[in-house]
């Protein structure tokens, strides 16, 4: 079965990058690319619709297409946990409708994520700081708020994280209690650094994007997986099996609070 394809915001990076590869599989073909000029029945014609657009575009994409009876892969920005708890009660309207909603294709990305949620629990300290090409529209990032978010989740039976002085301006964006701070600057394809501080040490977690080509596997999976995808779908780490730890679980132990003062 050859999937068909509509990739709305074609003419960005990203998009630009998923026609090339979508036009050199032999199991997906590209059937209409849409920029900011096109008309959004255009897409009609497509098993799976890619939005790689702006995060002011991206839910009026997702809602035609959902409407239209289309699976979605999302890989645009922004997709807040309010966002998608929108998109989930659309979803819910339409028992055959998927979507998956990627933040970031690179898969080492998603890993460092990971491996951030699993330390999360050890460390009362942690701040993001994430690097992108200076023509990215939007901050924080994606990607940084996901890490964020699954950060609080993890660590949602112990509180937030210690962040001093959030009332200048300097500290960054808090989202879930972490300190988020995006860096936008010619020569960065994209970056982040989970920083974790404990008593007498620091724990880095990076990942670096050295080239687009690391996004390629990334939205291939993310393609084949929306066709056959109900419901809503959030991260590439659920596609690859890897899971966060819960907060309560066995995953990670508690610290020890025993010396706060």
């Amino acid at each position: 079965m050859v999937i068909r394809v509509a990739v709305v915001g074609a003419s960005g990076r990203l998009g630009s990058l998923a026609c090339t590869l979508i036009e050199q599989q032999s199991d997906l073909a590209l059937v209409a690319r849409l920029d900011s000029r096109s008309d959004l029945g255009e897409m009609l014609g497509a098993d799976v619709v890619l939005d790689v657009t702006a995060p002011g575009v991206s839910p009026t994409v997702v809602d035609h297409a959902v409407r239209s009876g289309l699976k979605v892969l999302v890989g645009t920005s922004g997709w807040s946990e309010d966002r998608l708890r929108t998109l989930r009660a659309l979803v819910a309207q339409h028992p055959d409708a998927g979507v998956v909603v990627i933040p970031n294709f690179a898969l080492g990305s998603v890993v460092a994520t990971h491996l951030a949620t699993i330390a999360a629990r050890y460390f009362e300290s942690i701040e993001i700081v994430e690097a992108h090409h200076a023509a990215k529209v939007d901050s924080p990032s994606g990607t940084a708020v996901r890490t964020a978010e699954l950060i609080g989740h993890a660590r949602a039976d112990l509180g937030p994280v210690v962040a001093p002085h959030t009332d200048q301006r300097a500290r960054g964006q808090q989202v879930a209690s972490v300190p988020i701070h995006s860096l936008r600057l010619q020569g960065v394809v994209a970056r982040q650094e989970v920083h974790l501080g404990g008593t007498g040490e620091v724990v880095t977690i990076t990942h670096e994007t050295l080239s687009p080509s690391s996004y390629e596997a990334g939205i291939l999976l993310g393609l084949r997986a929306a066709a056959e995808t109900t419901g809503l779908v959030v991260g590439l780490d659920s596609l690859l099996g890897l899971t966060s730890p819960v907060a309560g679980s066995d995953t990670a132990a508690a610290p020890d609070r025993s010396d706060r003062g």
